[in-house]
């Protein structure tokens, strides 16, 4: 039986909490800052967690994580 794979997008944007939560970063502060309000692209700094609707899509991507 062939190996699963990860996938290589999902493991260079997500990583793995020891409790099992996925940490990932904000969307929307890449480009076209100017429009955007300073309160805005504050409160778009650091990280934050996966929600966990989306942890069976997660667990779909990173297989060998134990999600």
């Amino acid at each position: 039986m062939p190996k699963m794979k990860t996938k290589s997008s999902a493991k260079k944007r997500f990583r793995v909490r020891p409790g099992g939560t996925v940490k990932r970063g904000h969307a929307f502060k890449r480009h076209i800052l100017t429009k955007k309000t300073t309160k805005n692209k504050r409160q778009l700094r650091g990280i934050t967690s996966v929600h966990e609707t989306n942890m069976g899509s997660m667990a779909q991507m990173l297989p060998n994580c134990g999600l």
